[in-house]
């Protein structure tokens, strides 16, 4: 999935909806494989492209907000 998120960053850009999809769900896997702590740090490397690209009320800006504060409950940093 890092192949592919390298190529969709280069072809489509960081901040085009597929690339960001991709980093999502990047993020979201590597929460799942390797902890609270890794979870948070993933969904944070990216809230800012998201919301260049898609708006800061987007539904897909406010659902990785969301997960932001999951992983943080998640880690006990909430």
């Amino acid at each position: 999935m890092e192949e592919l998120l390298a190529d969709r960053q280069r072809v489509l850009g960081p901040e085009h909806p597929d690339t960001l999809s991709t980093r999502f769900n990047l993020a979201r896997w590597r929460g799942e494989a390797a902890g609270a702590p890794v979870g948070v740090a993933a969904f944070e490397e990216f809230p800012g492209d998201e919301e260049g690209g898609l708006g800061p009320q987007h539904p897909d800006t406010l659902t990785t907000r969301g997960h932001i504060a999951d992983w943080r409950r998640k880690a006990g940093s909430v």
